[in-house]
């Protein structure tokens, strides 16, 4: 009996804590990570049906210059000439094999089931409070569906008070930027869809967000080099920056669905075919990253 008693015991001890303790999350009370256990594989994008993708660009408060004039309501409202980033990003679909939607209506995300005819949701430079409650509700049944994310720059300006959404974008947040400048951005993962074939160092400009809080648990991209700010890297609310590992792009898999997600794309010039150094590995890291979510192309490697 006792011999018994020891080997439950030392069985007990030994044996790996349940899949829910390894991968859960005690901030957003998820399952968050790299571990693609955590992703709800549940058949609910069929490969046969093509790949869609759902452009929301709202803002509820400061209005980045690459998104142009607001536009009118509904779906796929016509384009001023302006409307740059939401142009890009319908041409990457047109030239690459997958249909975009655009809107900056929030009745358009009001429901679980409208959201989930779209293999990917981006949130582009949206700003503040852009969802209302049956919107955030749909956003968080469709990610548990096994739907997909695509923060893209200032997608981390939304939503400050709602802790779900902090956890989508990796357990980080907005805090400050430093002055709009260039800088070196370092690939630090060649392994992902977003990053194969990128230059290890390539110039850009940005406005290079610092974050609190600091993503963790995410599989990170890319990086830029603080060094190699001339401006420095110190925020507008005196954020120091994150010294020898600042990210600025990366990817997990979050409650059932996928997340990919980047602090660049300030610059207007990204968006166009007017000449910024860089601008065709960020154009070649976004439509990477757009691949890989809408279930294209490997996600998250």
């Amino acid at each position: 009996m006792r011999i018994a008693l020891v080997t439950l015991l030392v069985g007990l001890v030994l044996s790996p804590p349940l899949v829910a303790e390894n991968l859960g999350d005690p901030d957003y009370g998820v399952c968050r990570g790299t571990d693609a256990r955590c992703y709800h594989d549940w058949g609910n994008f069929d490969p046969a049906d093509g790949y869609r993708l759902l452009v929301y660009s709202r803002t509820a408060g400061p209005r980045h210059a690459h998104l142009g004039t607001p536009l009118g309501p509904g779906l796929n409202p016509p384009l001023n000439d302006n409307n740059v980033a939401v142009k890009a990003v319908v041409e990457l679909g047109q030239e690459n094999g997958f249909a975009v939607d655009y809107t900056e209506d929030v009745t358009q995300l009001a429901s679980a089931g409208r959201l989930l005819s779209y293999n990917a949701v981006m949130f582009l430079s949206t700003t503040r409070d852009t969802l209302d409650d049956p919107a955030q509700t749909a956003l968080r049944q469709y990610i548990r569906a096994g739907g997909a994310f695509i923060g893209v720059h200032n997608a981390f300006g939304t939503e400050y008070n709602w802790p779900w959404y902090e956890g989508l974008l990796g357990n980080a947040n907005f805090y400050d930027h430093s002055a709009h400048q260039p800088g070196v951005v370092e690939t630090v993962n060649t392994r992902d869809v977003s990053t194969r074939g990128l230059q290890q160092r390539w110039n850009f400009s940005d406005e290079w967000y610092n974050l609190v809080p600091f993503p963790t648990r995410v599989r990170v991209l890319l990086e830029v080099d603080e060094t190699t700010l001339p401006r420095g890297v110190r925020g507008s609310l005196g954020h120091p920056g994150h010294g020898k590992h600042h990210p600025v792009s990366w990817c997990q898999y979050y409650d059932g669905g996928k997340a990919w997600v980047t602090t660049l794309g300030h610059d207007v010039k990204a968006w166009t075919d007017e000449p910024l150094e860089g601008d065709q590995f960020f154009t070649q890291h976004l439509l990477g990253g757009i691949r890989s979510a809408l279930g294209m192309a490997p996600f998250c490697r």
